[in-house]
């Protein structure tokens, strides 16, 4: 089954995910969904120095907004806020230093802030891909801490759709460590976090979302060989962020049930066809249950 997964994903992504599929899914984009003014409105971008989340704190500082960097690196987050400024002329732009794969960090972050400041929307978008097993000093697999723990917009990514959700190894303790299969089931219980979240939480709008194929220096770091294949199909940072700030401002994104996953501004499915990539109710509890157990243990 995973073998056809692997495949139907692929046949997909490159279809959809590349440039070129952006380009034709923003062909029924409506500019009026970005002419959005956002001044006295907060955020919150995770992963906020390079890539992805730098392009959308761009794009919602030129907007108005005030942006809260989120980064875990103080040189490069001071370089992210001086070019957002510069582009953006809005001096609204603050820097947070914080380790997401330390849950205790997390904690004290996000009381410290909620204290001291108002949020309207929280950007989920740091994470990692390490490719050989690695624990952090709390003794938590380094990419499951930082991708799943740490984390209502989530920066997903498709590759999860080639994954089932495994409740019974949420570390990767058991078998061989492929960190790219370990980065796809953390992106599955993100998009199911999300989904739970959504149920259970009603006066929060949350969403999960997929940039397609960009062209970062995660990309380019953690994944050389896709990236040396596929570097003049990838979008840029700008589309890949481009949903990311349409969830976080437009209000036709707001209109949108909540939990759903986004792909391209619209609601995609989270399975492929007849992947048997679906989980019970129980499995989902189950998940949302040890999670909890886990982060409750980092609180105090």
């Amino acid at each position: 089954m995973s073998l056809y997964r692997n495949t139907v994903w692929l046949l997909k992504g490159l279809q959809e995910y590349t440039k070129g599929g952006y380009e034709a899914a923003a062909r029924s984009f409506s500019e009026a969904d970005l002419e959005v003014n956002v001044s006295g409105r907060s955020f919150i971008i995770t992963g906020a120095n390079s890539g992805i989340g730098r392009a959308a704190a761009c794009e919602i500082a030129k907007r108005g907004g005030t942006v809260h960097l989120v980064c875990r690196n103080e040189d490069r987050a001071k370089e992210a806020r001086k070019d957002v400024v510069e582009q953006s002329k809005n001096e609204n732009v603050h820097v947070h230093l914080v380790d997401m794969s330390n849950p205790r960090k997390v904690w004290e972050f996000a009381s410290g802030f909620s204290q001291n400041h108002n949020l309207h929307v929280l950007i989920n978008n740091a994470g990692c891909m390490v490719n050989q097993r690695e624990l952090t000093e709390d003794d938590l697999e380094k990419n499951f801490a930082t991708n799943t723990l740490g984390r209502k917009i989530t920066v997903s990514s498709g590759g999860m759709l080639v994954q089932k959700l495994n409740v019974e190894d949420l570390q990767f303790e058991k078998g061989s460590f492929d960190g790219t299969m370990a980065y796809a089931q953390n992106k599955r219980q993100q998009v199911i976090m999300t989904e739970q979240w959504a149920a259970q939480h009603k006066e929060v709008h949350f969403s999960s979302m997929h940039p397609g194929w960009a062209d970062t220096p995660a990309v380019r770091s953690s994944m050389p060989d896709f990236y040396a294949k596929m570097k003049n199909k990838l979008r840029t940072e700008a589309q890949g962020a481009d949903t990311v700030v349409w969830l976080a401002i437009s209000d036709t994104a707001s209109r949108q049930p909540s939990g759903l996953f986004f792909q391209d501004r619209k609601a995609v499915s989270t399975h492929l066809p007849l992947a048997s990539s679906r989980t019970s109710p129980a499995e989902d509890q189950k998940l949302m249950s040890e999670l909890e157990e886990l982060a409750v243990k980092f609180k105090s």
